[in-house]
């Protein structure tokens, strides 16, 4: 059993069940994931985008579709159809609970993409420990947080090392959207949760037409994430006359042909980081949600690019600073200002460097192969 709740895990566990069947053609896998995880074979029990939200409110408003989630797994876990091993990526409020479940039902758990204790709640690492086997951290100073606990962790490096590639130069992929590649061309990346979108894409667009009302050459492209449909986008685009181009794949692409980027935070930062193109990151919550964060969240960032960096080598607006104005201005300066530009680009090239080596992916499927057999000694 597998369980990707968001865009990001779903293309990770993807690259996961790729790379373990490669090894152990006799695995299968079933769960929690997208699209990207159908692709490699994998049975969906349940969609991710149903458990995709984040925040305290937003979880609150979208608690019985998660309730019923996880008992539907709980259900398995304890039953005669168990899997030999449960791999959970991320989402740590859900999965934390399913691990335990799983730990009473003596299955075996995989942590990959292990929770940010290093930002949030460090106290969680004895519930960790308690509930997960083995644990396979992407940052190289995660497995600090755990020394002296009874369980076994890895640093794997990041999995985006092993997908990241630009497959068409950027003249040719603006040309394929009809965009002319000598124009600027400015991404809306507002995020692959519908809650991201609620508090996030109205603020981006607005900055849109904040740019262009002083430059009306640009043109924007904004990709759409698989956990998402395209009506979720119609409501705020609809009528507006303003050149955004909705893209469906090849993100790295379409972070190629930007030469600047609004983005919300999170993975994606680090994607973007990795191609080297100059960006601003904006993020909104609930209110409510924003202020227990506030007092909860122990890190100088919220980027997981600047977090990568130890410093900011891109802007943050968060919450009221999430002004259009102020985003559109930031946008402004990294298209104008080639020494601001120039200095952003050298920032995202360590970010690049301090990311380890490729190879996560199947470090992690050899994990899941051998706690697999291990469990199930019959097909070892």
């Amino acid at each position: 059993m597998i369980v990707a709740g968001e865009a990001s895990a779903d293309l990770h566990a993807a690259k996961v069940i790729r790379e373990a069947k490669a090894l152990d053609p006799d695995l299968s896998f079933f769960g929690v994931g997208g699209e990207t995880m159908v692709k490699e074979g994998c049975e969906i029990l349940i969609p991710a985008e149903e458990l995709s939200v984040m925040g305290l409110v937003e979880v609150l408003g979208h608690f019985p579709v998660i309730w019923r989630a996880f008992q539907r797994l709980k259900k398995i876990l304890h039953s005669s159809e168990a899997p030999d091993v449960l791999v959970l990526l991320d989402m740590p409020d859900f999965n934390l609970r399913l691990a335990n479940e799983a730990k009473k039902a003596g299955v075996p758990v995989l942590y990959f993409i292990s929770p940010q204790v290093w930002a949030w709640r460090q106290g969680r690492v004895k519930k960790i420990a308690s509930v997960v086997d083995r644990l396979a951290t992407i940052f190289p100073f995660e497995p600090l947080y755990y020394k002296g606990l009874d369980i076994d962790v890895e640093y794997v490096g990041h999995p985006l090392l092993d997908e990241v590639q630009v497959a068409c130069e950027r003249q040719g992929y603006l040309n394929a959207l009809g965009i002319d590649p000598s124009l600027p061309v400015v991404g809306l990346f507002p995020g692959s949760r519908r809650s991201e979108l609620r508090y996030n894409l109205d603020t981006l667009v607005q900055s849109a037409q904040a740019i262009q009302r002083e430059r009306p050459e640009v043109s924007f492209l904004l990709p759409v994430a698989p956990t998402l449909a395209e009506e979720h986008f119609e409501q705020t685009l609809g009528g507006l006359d303003l050149p955004v181009t909705l893209v469906r794949r090849d993100i790295y692409d379409a972070i190629n042909a930007c030469d600047a980027i609004l983005t919300v935070s999170g993975t994606v930062t680090l994607q973007i980081a990795l191609v080297g193109t100059p960006m601003a990151i904006c993020y909104k919550m609930a209110p409510l949600s924003y202020a227990i964060g506030r007092r909860l969240v122990r890190v100088s960032h919220i980027g997981l690019a600047n977090v990568v960096a130890g410093r900011g080598v891109v802007r943050e607006f968060i919450q009221d600073q999430a002004t259009p104005e102020a985003l559109a201005g930031e946008v402004e300066k990294i298209l104008l200002d080639e020494e601001y530009n120039g200095e952003m680009r050298r920032g995202l090239a360590e970010i690049k460097d301090r990311m380890g080596e490729p190879g996560c992916s199947e470090r992690v499927a050899l994990m899941a192969s051998e706690m697999s057999r291990q469990s199930a000694p019959g097909r070892a």
